[in-house]
């Protein structure tokens, strides 16, 4: 039996690691100096977009100070789950979560990720903490964004908004493992690409925070070892003014 996705995945692996490396590097400058002035760092996405957010928050060896964005109407437990396409495409929805459950301040930082980029919840969501002067890091496909036109009113799509653009470089439609015998690709790479992606830029972010002679850099300890409860409590209320979850 032949597994094509792992030849599909290596390949893209490959491609972003060639082709995205620098923008992950700005990504790590900014994401540390939004750790030392101890501002607020935010993940969203929507429906499946959003497992991406879930990968960075609250597991051992994250950073602490990953701040979920959950909308509820966006998870995919909802009933029926077509609502939550309702909800991504709704303009004026992610304005108002960014506002009533979010309060971007100047110097935050915003990870989205959008594979199409087009729907209005990601774009508000970075027009909102764009406004507030936050600085906006965007996980999506290029030439998937690029083939589709915007459901936002302002005619932009994500990449034409966000300050940092990581291209996941997976095929339009996201799907990319043809089968004989059937026209539609299975097995989308968004997820892992962007995961790949994303836990790169937090095991450097936290190398160079640990070289700049940070002792206990604000990195989840697992609560299996003995001592990381502890330490997870102390670290937490070092960082409290930039965490905006509970444990």
């Amino acid at each position: 039996m032949e597994f094509k996705y792992f030849e599909v995945i290596k390949g893209l692996i490959e491609k972003v690691e060639a082709e995205e490396s620098s923008r992950m590097e700005l990504c790590v400058d900014v994401l540390f100096d939004c750790v030392k002035r101890k501002h607020s760092i935010y993940a969203f996405g929507a429906s499946h977009a959003g497992i991406l957010t879930e990968e960075l928050f609250y597991r051992a060896g994250g950073c602490m100070l990953i701040n979920p964005i959950f909308a509820r109407e966006l998870m995919l437990d909802t009933k029926p789950v077509t609502h939550t396409s309702s909800m991504e495409r709704l303009t004026g929805y992610g304005s108002a979560v960014a506002r009533d459950q979010v309060g971007f301040k100047e110097g935050d930082v915003l990870i989205v990720h959008s594979v199409s980029g087009r729907n209005p919840v990601g774009i508000e969501m970075a027009m909102a903490a764009k406004e507030a002067g936050g600085t906006v890091i965007a996980i999506t496909n290029l030439s998937y964004s690029k083939s589709v036109e915007s459901r936002h009113p302002s005619g932009k799509r994500l990449f034409e908004i966000a300050d940092i653009v990581l291209d996941n470089h997976g095929d339009v439609g996201d799907a990319a493992v043809s089968i004989d015998g059937l026209k539609q690709k299975v097995a989308p790479t968004s997820t892992v690409i962007g995961a790949t992606m994303l836990d790169a830029i937090v095991a450097a972010l936290v190398q160079k925070l640990v070289d700049s002679g940070m002792k206990h850099p604000p990195v989840f300890y697992s609560a299996n070892l003995d001592g990381g409860d502890d330490l997870n409590k102390r670290l937490f209320e070092e960082y409290k003014e930039c965490i905006h979850y509970e444990l």
